[in-house]
């Protein structure tokens, strides 16, 4: 199979095999107005296989989320055919809207049109609280 390189934008690289249509769904990629290739299940000397997600357009994505899911990917900034940046994931200090609080009592099960939102609490532990009730979410790593 041949899968033309990008041009300008971004490639996803070493995603776990198997999660790149949640990565794809995540940051919207079926809203924006260009080419997007999703790889699943590559071979990979490092990881066995992985998933590979190539968008060649210069659109914005929120990229800061990308480390909750998976600290390993890479993120390949490419401009003019040419790798330019390279991005390394870290636990974002807030998630809005990727999460869910499962706490009952919370107002955001009671009021629905309340985005959940987090906090990290404990980056060792990937633990995030919720800034509504407090309840803690634990990475799922």
């Amino acid at each position: 199979m041949n899968i033309d390189g990008v041009n300008t934008g971004v490639v996803l690289d070493h995603i776990e095999a198997g999660k790149g249509w949640a990565i794809y769904n995540l940051l919207g990629l079926d809203k924006v107005d260009c080419t997007v290739a999703i790889i699943q299940r590559v071979e990979s000397t490092k990881y066995g296989r992985k998933d590979i997600i190539k968008v060649d357009g210069d659109v914005k994505l929120d990229l800061d989320i990308l480390g909750f899911f998976d600290k390993k990917m890479t993120v390949n900034i490419v401009k003019d055919g040419a790798l330019v940046d390279k991005v390394k994931l870290k636990l974002p200090e807030t998630l809005t809207g990727v999460i869910k609080c499962k706490n009952p009592r919370c107002i955001t099960s009671i009021e629905q049109e309340i985005v959940h939102k987090f906090k990290l609490a404990d980056p060792e532990k990937g633990t995030y609280r919720c800034v509504y009730c407090d309840a803690v979410y634990k990475d799922h790593k």
